[in-house]
């Protein structure tokens, strides 16, 4: 658990380092970049799904 939490400072630090006026603590600039994640995550996952629900299982096993 302390490795985890090590990790998670140490990013923390490189963010920190790495973006203009962000703060180690800049809890809106870690949220936004999670729930940014979170959509891409959502619209990566979801676009593959409805292609696999639309498709025809038949048709499928036919053209194996």
């Amino acid at each position: 658990m302390d490795s985890l939490c090590a990790g998670g400072e140490d990013a923390a630090h490189l963010t920190e380092s790495v973006l203009f006026h962000v703060t180690m603590l800049d809890a809106v600039s870690f949220v936004g970049a999670a729930l940014v994640l979170a959509c891409l995550a959502a619209v990566t996952a979801f676009v593959p799904a409805r292609r696999a629900a639309n498709t025809d299982p038949i048709e499928v096993l036919r053209a194996e």
